[in-house]
């Protein structure tokens, strides 16, 4: 999660490109590693546009 400051609402980093995804960004998407099933995978809309890569920080898988 991003640093916050007092009275901000947490957001997720995407895991593409590691900025924070703010709430309205309708595109955006979470699920479950495809593989171990135990990280969320956080991606803004951008990234998953572009097809930009991720790699699951726990098991190594990588996907678009």
């Amino acid at each position: 999660m991003s640093k916050l400051s007092k009275g901000d609402i947490p957001m997720p980093d995407c895991l593409s490109c590691g900025r924070p995804i703010p709430p309205d960004d309708s595109g955006s998407s979470v699920f479950g590693c495809p593989k171990c099933g135990e990280v969320k995978i956080f991606r803004c809309s951008s990234c998953r546009e572009f097809v930009n890569p991720y790699e699951c920080p726990k098991c190594g898988f990588e996907g678009p």
